[in-house]
């Protein structure tokens, strides 16, 4: 009841007015030249529901008139896409001989019941009854009065329920199918799950940036060598350059501004870290084996960044201290290891270990292992990729 004393004053009732009454115009046409066969729209507009563009054409205008809180919308209960099989066909089909039926029922309502409240306006007024009058009975003066705007009330009764009943068909029929609907439920996943690995991203890049600037300037600050500040300032606006290609190119995708993102960093680039951590004070003995260039492209670059994390977590937590890097590329797959002697006070504390958490998350997205902790005296991280599922 709230919602019928309500639809005199909401937009969309009068918007699935509309809509109802546009297929009338093809019906006009037809009686126009064709008065004997009433029923003749129903029969035209058949092959056309066949041509896949008509769908489109009518979910554009369903949605418009009938969902226009939704227009725009790519969770919207009515699809704009052309057909893509014979069953999206058909529902089109069905949807314009339904729409037909609706619009048979609401144009003459439409006509006659506003008529009807003229008529009672009339009699109440005192003039003479129509010869053929559109009120089935005589009324006298004041309940003519009285009944003049019951038409009224009734026809947007009618407008009100037909107007939902007709979007609860363009829903059912010109919907997606359930395939579409789990195409795009797996579409929707595949989002989030990029966004999460965007976030992950932008955790050990700018991460990684910022510890290599703090313990940078820290060494230059201790060290009162000129020289040595030059090389730390040098280290600094790096990586803090490559830092910044990196969130642009993260804030590129968050935007979806339709741009392809810059390519990602691959093991193939790892000399930029290992520089890095040199300059920070660290000596890194590295050793890099096999074809680093030929790797698929979903490892090398998950490679770089457990790489960047691992030395990224040395600087923070171990200060400047020696670091072994081995990196091969094997038969079955990419071996990373990275070791580390442990200080007797750790630089740095805090973090609630949620880098190591994500070198494991990344290896075992790739069917692979990744496990840290203490080794021999140090630390160790170690992780495999495998090849074969990627390629």
């Amino acid at each position: 009841m709230y919602r019928l004393l309500r639809a005199p004053l909401r937009p969309v009732t009068y918007s699935r007015w509309l809509h109802l009454c546009v297929p009338m115009l093809l019906l006009a046409i037809w009686m126009f030249v064709f008065p004997r066969w009433p029923w003749g729209p129903l029969l035209v507009v058949l092959p056309f529901g066949l041509v896949p563009w008509v769908r489109l054409a009518e979910g554009l205008q369903a949605q418009f008139l009938l969902t226009p809180h939704d227009r725009g919308s790519a969770d919207g209960a009515i699809g704009v896409k052309a057909s893509a099989h014979w069953g999206d066909r058909w529902r089109t089909v069905l949807w314009m001989e339904t729409r037909m039926v609706f619009a048979a029922v609401a144009v003459p309502a439409t006509v006659w019941l506003p008529a009807v409240s003229v008529e009672l306006i009339a009699i109440a007024a005192g003039h003479p009854i129509d010869p053929d009058p559109m009120v089935p009975f005589e009324p006298g003066r004041w309940t003519a009065a009285l009944l003049a705007p019951v038409p009224l009330l009734v026809l947007m009764v009618v407008v009100v329920l037909l107007g939902e009943l007709v979007t609860a068909a363009a829903t059912r029929l010109l919907g997606p199918s359930a395939a579409e609907r789990l195409t795009a439920l797996e579409a929707r996943t595949e989002q989030l799950l990029e966004r999460t690995r965007i976030a992950r991203e932008l955790h050990d890049s700018i991460g990684h940036a910022l510890t290599v600037a703090v313990v940078q300037a820290g060494a230059a600050r201790a060290a009162g060598d000129p020289a040595f500040t030059d090389r730390a300032l040098c280290a600094i606006e790096e990586t803090g350059r490559a830092a910044l290609e990196d969130l642009e190119r993260v804030l590129a995708v968050l935007r979806e501004s339709g741009r392809p993102p810059s390519q990602r960093p691959t093991l193939a680039e790892a000399g930029r870290l290992l520089e890095s951590a040199r300059a920070s004070g660290s000596t890194v003995d590295a050793q890099l084996s096999g074809s680093l260039e030929k790797l698929p492209g979903p490892v090398t670059r998950e490679g770089y960044r457990i790489l960047q994390e691992a030395l990224t977590n040395v600087l923070r937590h171990c200060g400047p201290v020696p670091v072994r890097v081995r990196v091969e590329v094997a038969a079955g797959g990419l071996h990373l290891e990275v070791t580390n002697p442990l200080p007797v006070r750790p630089v740095v504390t805090s973090g609630g270990g949620s880098g190591l958490r994500g070198m494991r998350e990344r290896a075992a997205l790739l069917g692979g292992e990744a496990d840290t902790g203490p080794y021999e005296g140090g630390w160790r991280v170690r992780a495999r990729l495998p090849l074969e599922r990627i390629r």
